[in-house]
């Protein structure tokens, strides 16, 4: 899939209307995709399409560089550059998988903010149906955020990529709501 007249092609397929300006956003997100996988399918579209139009948030802070390690039958790594307000920290962590790792080194910089991550009660993963291997992963994250359920999403083709995706969303969520 590539292209306006492509992504105007496969919005009509679905059924799906898209401002112009949300279209451009949706392409620029199918471009940058593309280069960090083979091929972008239509099935891939919706995935896309929810990502984009949830991505209307804060930018608190800003993942600027991550690194994840995992390994069998050895602790998986993370580390992690981020920016808030203009200063830049950067922290490493540890756990039982990548997704874990990364929450450990976020969690170094987020106590230094006074940051509380909130408690994970869900953690989903979608590929589109057929099962393709190269298929986008939209990964939904359950929070607990005080006496209520918070639900974040991330889009990536890296499963725990989308799961750190999701992680970010909620923090700017959280700062958001706390500033």
């Amino acid at each position: 899939m590539s292209g306006k007249a492509s992504l105007a092609n496969n919005l009509e397929e679905l059924g799906l209307e898209l401002s112009d300006d949300d279209q451009r956003k949706v392409l620029q997100e199918i471009v940058k995709l593309g280069d960090s996988k083979a091929i972008i399918t239509s099935d891939d579209l919706p995935f896309i399409i929810a990502d984009v139009l949830e991505n209307r948030e804060y930018r608190y802070i800003e993942l600027l560089n991550c690194y994840i390690s995992s390994g069998m039958d050895v602790d998986s790594t993370a580390s992690v550059r981020v920016s808030v307000n203009d200063a830049i920290h950067n922290a490493t962590g540890s756990g039982n998988g990548g997704f874990a790792a990364f929450i450990a080194a976020m969690s170094q910089i987020l106590d230094k903010l006074n940051f509380t991550m909130p408690a994970l009660l869900d953690y989903e993963v979608h590929i589109p149906r057929g099962g393709n291997i190269s298929a986008l992963t939209e990964c939904i994250i359950t929070w607990k955020v005080e006496d209520r359920e918070l639900k974040t999403r991330g889009v990536d083709s890296n499963q725990v990529l989308a799961g750190v995706k999701a992680t970010m969303r909620m923090i700017n969520m959280r700062m958001h709501a706390q500033a």
